[in-house]
């Protein structure tokens, strides 16, 4: 089976931080498996710009070296890598200074009827700054549109100032909040499963899902991330964003189409139902670790506070929480979110656990008959799994055993994964929102979020440790236990 693949219009794409690490990780693969796949246009143009001083051929060599890794998994045919670097310029520019900009404005002085993506792959702390040039300097048209990348802010308060100095410059319209998680082919595929068979539907609600689990595991360290994630933590760096999406396109009801608008509705009534973490419900309802030294497959890993080079620190690098709505949909069933680094495995999915059947007809022979479970899988392995029950082959009475009904979609469409960011830039030069924050979408997860951070930090209560190469502290697994549920860990220790 092969993909169908749409081509869209010409496009300049400005990436500010053009030589950091998104850069070369993400966005120039992304674009290279984008034209590989012939679908950029003749026309399209991607400048790269920092305060790095480089010319265009030496800007190219870097986009080699970090397209080099696709290339030779992929055999492209050297003339098509040779177009794809023919598409580079660059030019150095301050941030907060005038210095290089004008050499960016006669770039595109000429192409002002042509689609403008200015990609911000920068810190939060230099968007208004990009923004206030970009109105100063003439380069925002009807046609520009702007694409921050996360943290966006530490809290509701920074986050609305952050929100302001863009919106002084960008309509909201034209502005995209990029997560990543959003363009993952399994979020795409909840929504087909959702709203695209009648099977799931009518059952998607309190009466008939126990409960739902939502886990985003990871098996490293900080790296060399350390200096921004000490200031972060885990609820700010995935659950106010990524979990909180998941759980949104999980929860919400059914929108009227599948306009960017009409899709952000929902989820925000979403954010909006859920029950307050008042101090009360804190003690209950969450729990924050942080990881000590251990073991990972690679062998021996040193302790959050060793990577640190700090003896002290308040920051949680794990966090599993117990989330429940008030809706007539979701009323009674509660939402596990669990997130941490150095667990036993990268693993990130959302499990939809179906209640029990009101009645067992079967002998005690046959053996108790399991509720059904259906497991989204967003990494590693994109794909859905659904537990179902069926009786052992054989002769010799009824005997039941619980079998998975798996589809990987690697397997299935035997084609390549496209990585998320390469279906997230091309929406954003088509002018599609649907997997794109509204501002109201951010500032309701951070009113969520902020009580949690204001109590901890009034408390000076530290996170609990947990051994690397763990699923974090005991604590954690007594908060779903004494729901009597357990962490769907099949397959991951």
């Amino acid at each position: 089976m092969t993909t169908r693949i749409i081509p869209v219009d010409d496009f300049d794409l400005v990436i500010f931080g053009a030589t950091g690490d998104l850069s070369q990780r993400k966005l120039l693969p992304a674009l290279f498996h984008r034209d590989e796949q012939g679908q950029l246009p003749d026309g399209a143009c991607i400048i790269g710009t920092s305060r790095k001083a480089m010319s265009h051929e030496e800007f190219r060599t870097f986009a080699a070296e970090a397209i080099a890794p696709h290339i030779a998994a992929s055999n492209t045919p050297d003339a098509v890598v040779q177009r794809f670097l023919a598409r580079l310029r660059y030019y150095a520019a301050e941030a907060t200074r005038d210095d290089g900009w004008i050499s960016l404005e006669q770039e595109l002085a000429d192409r002002k009827d042509v689609i403008r993506v200015f990609y911000l792959a920068v810190g939060p702390d230099l968007f208004g700054a990009i923004c206030a040039r970009l109105g100063q300097h003439g380069l925002v048209t009807e046609k520009s549109r702007l694409v921050v990348e996360k943290p966006l802010g530490k809290s509701g308060t920074s986050a609305n100032a952050v929100n302001d100095a863009i919106g002084k410059v960008f309509a909201e319209p034209s502005i995209y909040r990029i997560d990543h998680y959003l363009g993952k082919e399994t979020v795409q595929n909840l929504m087909a499963l959702r709203f695209a068979n009648l099977l799931f539907e009518p059952l998607w609600n309190h009466k008939y899902v126990d409960h739902v689990q939502i886990t985003v595991g990871e098996t490293l360290g900080v790296e060399g991330r350390a200096g921004y994630y000490d200031t972060a933590g885990a609820l700010r760096d995935m659950v106010q964003n990524h979990m909180l999406q998941l759980l949104c396109l999980t929860a919400m009801e059914p929108p009227s189409c599948l306009s960017a608008d009409a899709v952000r509705d929902e989820k925000l009534k979403v954010l909006k139902s859920l029950k307050p973490m008042t101090a009360e419900r804190l003690e209950s309802h969450i729990v924050r670790g942080q990881y000590r030294a251990g073991a990972a497959a690679s062998g021996p890993v040193p302790g959050y506070l060793e990577e640190l080079g700090n003896d002290t620190s308040e920051t949680e690098t794990f966090v599993a929480l117990k989330a429940e709505l008030r809706s007539w949909r979701w009323n009674g069933t509660p939402f596990y979110l669990r997130t941490g680094k150095r667990l036993p495995s990268r693993v990130s999915e959302i499990v939809v656990q179906f209640r029990a059947i009101p009645h067992n007809v079967f002998e005690a022979s046959a053996g108790p008959p399991q509720p059904n479970r259906l497991v989204i899988r967003l990494q590693p392995n994109e794909g859905v799994k659904l537990d179902l029950m069926i009786k052992d082959p054989g002769p010799g009475g009824m005997r039941l055993q619980q079998v998975p009904v798996d589809m990987t979609f690697k397997e299935v469409f035997n084609v390549r994964n496209p990585d998320a960011y390469e279906r997230l830039l091309m929406d954003v030069v088509r002018g599609n929102q649907t997997l794109f924050m509204r501002r109201d979408e951010v500032d309701a997860a951070w009113a969520w979020i902020d009580p949690i951070l204001e109590h901890w930090k009034a408390a000076h209560d530290m996170p609990k440790p947990y051994t690397a190469g763990t699923w974090g502290p005991a604590s954690a697994i007594a908060l779903i236990e004494r729901d009597g549920r357990t962490w769907h860990d099949e397959g991951h220790a």
